[in-house]
Order: structure tokens, then C-alpha cells, then sequence
């Protein structure tokens, strides 16, 4: 049993090295008793730190959800990969599915209604080191995954995950403890204890089917879930109370008076804003209802067709490409529709973002639109037909979704020569967004052509 054998606990005269081993749960100390009974009177039953972390946090989910970037109506997807040969971020040969999940991640889930986020152990990050990691991660990254910090990040990114799809590690048991639903894409029984209370989670936890379309199995899993008991209780004997615990076994150790005041523990901090950034091509699906909202569904680098896209077919529909200026493959940007700058109104390296515009749109010939997003809720936009607009949105997400309605509306709707509507309704997944159209202030909302 790792870590528990004589061979890690016991001196060569067969005596404890440590004066007191903590454990979260009796059930650990009954497997000590069976592994090495010789260490059993070391033995303290102090409860998990961080788990109690994790609980006292749960208030601040949404805080953290926005922290990465995470729009209203949108699904977080929280992979995680303990270290070893067999984990999802391990080697298995024949049987590894990493190579095949990642770019599905983030090419079949539409990039509107999920975000995508790694967990990787320290381990992994010390032993292959931070550029080899996201070297391998690099198109991944391009088209929207997020790499959490291995260390101060982890807790924060599992209260706000939806969905976690993991291994045997210990995060997706913790996962499981939240009750948040919990997707194995590697299982190794060798790697655990038999009787551990994670080889109990790991055998009964629904898989990942590598070759099925990754949508259904995530929509099944949340609409079948229901949080299981073992994990909660097993994780902590002392939900709550490790703190008061913890503190008085140091004392006890130390030898002198515990203080009066509570025992605390750090909470966690709330992490730095890390929206998407994506600068992978995206392939833009949109649909134009009776009433005039437009649905948009956008999908990162896709290898193929997305399965539902001939949905999209008929009246209203359409589809176009949208690419950010600092894409890897200028070659993109020359048969790119819409093109796409995320910065300061005020950056003077690009003047002003109308000035952008009708420079990239002088540039790149195929493009109908150029759209600079100067916040999580604001763009401004130059059509190539002379249109000059800022649009507004009544909630934060990713505003190129809206340069992207606007220009479904000006190709499927009235000619571009025919009034635009002063406001639209916009649609992403379960998620409704109002903007509002206003004249840009560097234009008379009809500038002269940019291709002059």
C-alpha cells in the first residue's frame, strides 16, 4: 500500500519515524493496522485542511467561475490528471486518450457554452517542466484551454467546475466529495489499495468513451448524476474541524499552552482574471429565428464538420469563419470573414480600433468585418460596406459572438444598404444576450469604404 508499508514509516530497527502520522478518516487507520501495525500508536485522526479549504469557499463559486473567464449559461469542464504512467496525462501506449481528447475538448464543445480547464499535478509540471508542458498543450491553449496554477489554483477551479474529467487522482475524488459530477478518462486498479476508498469511486464512476461525440456523454452525465455518499464521508471524519484539531496535536508535540484563540485556516485566494483567449480559427455557425434572434454556435479549429451543423441548414442559417489577428497561421487571416482584436480602446499601437479596422480590412480582402472587443461586454466593429458601430451587451461574455450576429443579420437579413436594427438578441446555448447598437464615435455609423 503506498506510503503506508513498513518500508516508508519505519526506521531499520522497525521502529516509527514520525512521532505522530495524521489521517482524515478511521477508515485510513484500519488499513494502517493491516499494513503496519508496528506504527498504529502514531496514528491521529485530525481531518483534511484542504478539504475543509474547499467548503469553506463554496460560497465564492461564482467569484471563481468569473475569475476564468466563465459567461452566464456556459458549462465548465474541469480536466485533471494525477502522475503516474497510467493517468490521463500519463503514457499508456496503445490505450492513451489524451492525444485524442484534447483537440476534441475544445473543437467539438462549442466555445459559448463550455470552458475548458486543466488541473495537472505538481509532479507532472516538475518532472517534464512548464515549456515542455505547454508546448504539448499549445493547440489546446490557441483554442481556449485554460491551465490552472498547479498550487494555489486547483481548489478554486474544482468548486467552479460543472463537469470534472479526470483519472484516479486524488482531484476527482474530491470532485466527487463536492458532488459534482465526475467523468474517468483513465482508471488503473493497481495504482490504489483495493479497499481504498478511491478504488471504491473509480470502479463504480461512469467513463469516457474516447470515440463517441463528447456533447451527449457530458449532457447524460449531468442529467443522470446523483452525488454518492462514500465520498464526503470518507474524505473527512471531521468536516470543519482539522484546524482545531491540527493545532492542538502541534502543541501537544511542542509541549507548551495551545492559544484561546480559534483555530483558522487560510482561505483561498481569489485568482487573477483569466478570460478565453483564443487565437485559433473559429468556425461561426449562425441561424436567424422568426423573430429575429440569431443563434450563434462557434467551434474552435474543428477537424470536421461539427455533428450538429447540418442543423443549421435553411432559412436564416449561415456560417462564416472568424479568426484573431495573432492567429499562428497568418494564411487563415486571408480567408478569414470576420477578424478579431482584444485590447485597450486607447492602445496607441494600433491608433484607434477604428483605425485597426479599416487597416486589417485594407489588408486581409475576404474579410466582411473587422470587430476590436474592448471589454466583456463591448466591441466596436467596421463592415466593409461602411458600417461603423459599438455594440453593448446587458451581460459579460465574449462580444465577438455579437460581431459575428451582426454580420449574420446584415448578410441574411435586409441588404446592408437598409436600416440596422438598434438592437439584437443573441443567442449561445441556454444564454440570451441583448445588445445594443450604437454609432461609433470615430465614425457617422456609414464611413467611407475601407477598401477605397
Amino acid at each position: 500500500m503506498f506510503g503506508l508499508g513498513p518500508e516508508w514509516i519505519l526506521t531499520a530497527e522497525g521502529t516509527p519515524i514520525a512521532d505522530a502520522m495524521v489521517f482524515s478518516h478511521p477508515e485510513q487507520i484500519d488499513r494502517l493496522a493491516k499494513s503496519c501495525p508496528e506504527a498504529l500508536p502514531t496514528a491521529v485522526l485530525a481531518g483534511d485542511p484542504c478539504f475543509d479549504r474547499i467548503l469553506a469557499a463554496r460560497h465564492h463559486r461564482d467569484r471563481y467561475r468569473r475569475a476564468l473567464g466563465v459567461h452566464p449559461g456556459q458549462r465548465l469542464v474541469l480536466l485533471n490528471s494525477t502522475w503516474n504512467p497510467t493517468s490521463l496525462f500519463g503514457d499508456s501506449g496503445p490505450e492513451d486518450v489524451l492525444p485524442l481528447l484534447l483537440p476534441r475538448l475544445t473543437s467539438e464543445l462549442p466555445a459559448d457554452e463550455y470552458r475548458v480547464a486543466a488541473v495537472l499535478h505538481p509532479n507532472i509540471w516538475h518532472g517534464h517542466g512548464p515549456g515542455q508542458i505547454r508546448l504539448w498543450l499549445d493547440r489546446a491553449r490557441r483554442a481556449g484551454l485554460a491551465l490552472v496554477d498547479p498550487l494555489e489554483g486547483w481548489r478554486q477551479a474544482l468548486i467552479a467546475a460543472d463537469v470534472v474529467l479526470g483519472d484516479f487522482g486524488s482531484v476527482s475524488y474530491y470532485a466527487a466529495a463536492c458532488g459534482t459530477p465526475v467523468l474517468l478518462g483513465a482508471t488503473d486498479p493497481e495504482a490504489l489499495g483495493t479497499e481504498s476508498p478511491v478504488a471504491a469511486f473509480v470502479r463504480s464512476a461512469p467513463r469516457l468513451d474516447p470515440y463517441r461525440a463528447l456533447p451527449p456523454q457530458l449532457d447524460e452525465l449531468l442529467a443522470e448524476h446523483r452525488p454518492l455518499n462514500g465520498p464526503p464521508e470518507l474524505t473527512s471524519s471531521a468536516p470543519g474541524g482539522s484546524a482545531a484539531l491540527l493545532r492542538g496535536l502541534f502543541y501537544r508535540l511542542i509541549g507548551i499552552t495551545e492559544p484561546a484563540a480559534p483555530a483558522v485556516l487560510d482561505p483561498l485566494p481569489l485568482p487573477p482574471y483569466e478570460p478565453p483567449f483564443r487565437t485559433a480559427p473559429l468556425l461561426v455557425l449562425t441561424r436567424t429565428a422568426a423573430d429575429g434572434t440569431i443563434t450563434v454556435r462557434r467551434f474552435a479549429e474543428p477537424r470536421y464538420e461539427p455533428d450538429d451543423a447540418g442543423g443549421e441548414a435553411g432559412a436564416g442559417a449561415g456560417g462564416h469563419l472568424a479568426v484573431h489577428e495573432d492567429t499562428l497561421d497568418p494564411g487563415a487571416l486571408e480567408s478569414a470573414d470576420v477578424i478579431l482584436r482584444y485590447g485597450e480602446p486607447d492602445d496607441p499601437r494600433f491608433g484607434s480600433p477604428g483605425e485597426w479596422a479599416a487597416e486589417v480590412l485594407d489588408r486581409y480582402r475576404s474579410a466582411s468585418l473587422a470587430a476590436y472587443i474592448t471589454g466583456p461586454r463591448e466591441c466596436e466593429v467596421l463592415h466593409r460596406g461602411g458600417l461603423r458601430y459599438r455594440l453593448t451587451s446587458d451581460s459579460a461574455g465574449d462580444p465577438a459572438v455579437h460581431a459575428s450576429a451582426l454580420l449574420a443579420r446584415l448578410h441574411t437579413g435586409p441588404a446592408v444598404t437598409a436600416p440596422v436594427p438598434t438592437t439584437l438578441t443573441v443567442a449561445t446555448g441556454t444564454h440570451l444576450a441583448r445588445v445594443r447598437l450604437t454609432v461609433d464615435r470615430e465614425g457617422t455609423g456609414r464611413a467611407t469604404r475601407p477598401d477605397r
